[in-house]
């Protein structure tokens, strides 16, 4: 059952607010139940109840967190949506403790029967700190 691109746009939309909220519950009920979820790492989760075992510390440890929509594309056709994407959240990295920290990365959404059933995550291997460009190695 391919959605026509208001309908997947509405739900993404919940998606991100819910992901805004910090509200996990919210966030996962947009994934299939066959969810593949891998990040930036290239860790890979297959399965809706393993992506919430996972990511329940994170949701637990991280808070203040918001994501910016920068760009959005949606290919109606293939059921699949790239995302864009802006963190902004209070740094973990000791140096920088506290400070707003800005993230950019991508997300390569896949749509079936409504639902997420793919998303990969790729993000910059830089972040900025006061304007300034962190590597993610420090």
């Amino acid at each position: 059952m391919n959605l026509p691109r208001t309908k997947i746009v509405l739900l993404f939309n919940e998606w991100l607010f819910a992901w805004n909220e910090h509200n996990l519950d919210g966030v996962m009920n947009l994934f299939h139940e066959d969810i593949v979820f891998e990040n930036w790492t290239g860790a890979k989760i297959v399965g809706k109840e393993l992506l919430r075992k996972a990511w329940t510390p994170w949701f637990i440890n991280h808070e203040n967190f918001r994501f910016e929509v920068e760009g959005l594309f949606f290919d109606e056709n293939e059921q699949k949506m790239v995302f864009m994407w802006r963190l902004e959240w209070p740094s973990r990295l000791t140096k920088y403790k506290g400070k707003d920290e800005i993230r950019r990365g991508v997300d390569v959404l896949h749509f079936k029967d409504g639902k997420l059933i793919q998303k990969h995550t790729y993000s910059k291997t830089t972040l900025q700190i006061e304007g300034l460009p962190i590597s993610l190695e420090n």
